[in-house]
């Protein structure tokens, strides 16, 4: 098993493309043993502590194995609708780990 933790961040007035793409993408996602374990839009004052920019949103992903992973990526209906993406986000931070 492994976990994804994605801080994304929007270009500003492009939010609801960006919330197209997922309501497209996040489904395809069981096919490949995925689940989406928390998907948070975080608000300024729910911060401790934080240097730069808040993210949009904060998902914390888990696939069964990085074979999975990576046929989730090269899913052609999953790459169809990339331009919503790459459109949508400025930048995101991927951290990839297991569970200890």
């Amino acid at each position: 098993m492994i976990y994804i933790t994605q801080l994304v961040f929007v270009h500003p007035g492009k939010e609801d493309q960006f919330l197209q793409f997922e309501d497209q993408v996040l489904p395809m996602m069981a096919g490949y043993s995925g689940k989406m374990l928390h998907r948070v839009r975080p608000l300024e004052d729910q911060f401790i502590d934080h240097t730069g920019e808040r993210p949009y949103e904060i998902h914390i992903l888990s696939f069964d194995s990085t074979d999975q992973l990576a046929a989730f990526m090269d899913d052609p209906r999953r790459k169809s609708i990339l331009p919503l993406k790459t459109g949508a986000i400025r930048s995101s931070l991927t951290i990839q780990g297991q569970l200890v």
